[in-house]
């Protein structure tokens, strides 16, 4: 699979890129971002990979969230992609903000005309990683992820349904129980299907459930005067309901005054970037 180098910026001593390549599980070009630490000059570093919410491209973690500094101090490899495939030319892909393009949700899609293309649950699980591991000097064995919002909702799923592969998971305002929220509902209909007992198998709150895997130490940052709180799309409550039922330790940090945009996620960045360091350093 050929990478085609879009933009390279030197930043904190390491180097900021963006790659654009044609990925087989989306069935188009896919664009993603990657930090190269100072460390990566000289050796394999960390991988830790960042999904982004609803409507955002590869662009808006990397010039919007600051995490460059922590990143290039703790010597770890950053992965962002785009939050969905792009121009498929699917009826209705850019009927709405939070659905289709921009809004992939992190699932692989059973239902006709998503499911060609709309496979991102393997695209970031599978076809993403190969990708890094064959091009960039990371260790696969030293593996995290995190994300907001629909990409907090990407990340936990991800580690909750792949025990082992990620050594830690964070999340900033994450979409916790998207099967009884009106952003989950929308998107699994659309892409899953009518079938409710299909949607548990993404969502973050009925996998903890039923995990078995091994143990996993989460951190949640979520923002007091977050709009999509009040609202019932986070449902962040029913998530740490089901963590303290199952034993599985989890830091919930609600935070006075802060809202759902990246001037909440720039001002806990390096907290995140902290806590896998702590796991991928060890």
């Amino acid at each position: 699979m050929a990478l085609k180098q879009i933009s390279s910026n030197r930043c904190f001593g390491g180097l900021q890129k963006v790659f654009e390549h044609s990925s087989v599980e989306l069935k188009c070009k896919m664009k993603f971002a990657v930090y190269l630490p100072p460390q990566a000059e000289s050796g394999k570093c960390p991988a830790l990979y960042w999904l982004s919410g609803l409507t955002c491209t590869e662009q808006n973690f990397i010039s919007k969230s600051g995490y460059q500094q922590a990143a290039s101090e703790h010597g770890l490899v950053v992965i962002a992609p785009d939050t969905s495939p792009r121009g498929c030319n699917i009826k209705g892909e850019d009927d709405s903000w939070d659905f289709g393009t921009g809004a992939g949700f992190y699932v692989n899609a059973t239902e006709d005309p998503w499911k060609a293309n709309y496979r991102m649950y393997s695209y970031v699980t599978e076809e993403l990683p190969q990708l890094i591991n064959a091009n960039f000097p990371v260790d696969p064995q030293r593996t995290s992820i995190f994300g907001h919002s629909m990409g907090g909702h990407g990340a936990l799923i991800c580690a909750l349904k792949n025990p082992g592969k990620y050594r830690s998971v964070s999340a900033f305002a994450p979409i916790c129980n998207p099967v009884l929220c009106p952003w989950g509902k929308k998107a699994f209909s659309g892409y899953l299907g009518p079938d409710e007992s299909k949607w548990k198998a993404y969502d973050a709150t009925c996998l903890v459930k039923s995990y078995s895997g091994s143990q996993i130490d989460i951190l949640i940052d979520q923002g007091k005067d977050d709009e999509f709180l009040s609202n019932g799309q986070l449902l962040p409550d029913n998530f740490i309901a089901a963590c303290t039922e199952k034993k599985i330790p989890v830091v919930f940090r609600l935070q006075e005054g802060y809202d759902h945009s990246y001037y909440f996620i720039a001002t806990f960045i390096a907290d995140h970037i902290r806590h896998h360091a702590k796991y991928l350093n060890a």
